[in-house]
């Protein structure tokens, strides 16, 4: 696995921060949520109030478990950016609740920024080498069992995610948390621009 370079520490930070002020400032306020592995972490914060970047590590057990005989480096190039972002986001959030207080914004601008914030992040880590890991690692082991591309399972992760938390959550959370992964999922796909297909996992 070697040392990492100065760069991709650095996206690493950078990348955290972002997640972490996308997930604290922008999503949890309003209950909105995103796709992947930080919307199962946020629909358990949400109904049960467990760290949201505690439960990230915690879902990330038995996912790293399942690719370890697959491919390992793909959990290598994951391990320190899921550390480091649960630790940044779990850091920040006390926080949360001033920002709301002193930034007057409409849930739908809300909406839009956390998920820009949190796909920006996402992207910074990807164009460097590294990620969060999450359901992209669980899409990857499972498209080689099912006749699926990887990101139609990830779309489907994403919207059953939604999904079950328009189930369980207020009612405008399924809307808000359409607008969160779309607005993500332009800026990861923006800073990831030419970016050769194996060099990333995607988003989340």
């Amino acid at each position: 696995m070697g040392i990492l370079s100065w760069r991709r520490w650095a996206a690493i930070i950078l990348g955290s921060l972002l997640i972490s002020v996308g997930i604290n400032f922008f999503l949890v306020p309003l209950m909105i949520l995103d796709g992947g592995l930080i919307g199962i972490a946020l629909i358990v914060n949400y109904l049960l109030h467990v760290q949201v970047g505690l439960t990230m590590l915690l879902c990330s057990i038995p996912i790293f478990a399942l690719v370890w005989f697959q491919s390992r480096s793909m959990i290598y190039q994951s391990l320190n950016g899921l550390l480091l972002s649960s630790y940044v986001i779990d850091l920040l959030s006390p926080y949360r609740f001033h920002f709301l207080y002193y930034i007057e914004w409409t849930p739908f601008t809300r909406a839009v920024l956390g998920g820009f914030c949190i796909g920006t992040g996402l992207g910074i880590m990807l164009r460097n080498g590294t990620s969060t890991g999450g359901t992209d690692l669980l899409a990857h082991f499972l498209s080689r069992y099912v006749p699926l591309n990887v990101g139609v399972i990830i779309f489907i992760t994403d919207f059953i995610i939604i999904g079950t938390g328009a189930i369980l959550l207020p009612e405008d959370t399924f809307l808000l948390s359409l607008i969160t992964v779309a607005a993500g999922g332009v800026a990861t796909s923006l800073c990831t621009w030419n970016l050769p297909h194996n060099h990333q996992f995607k988003h989340h």
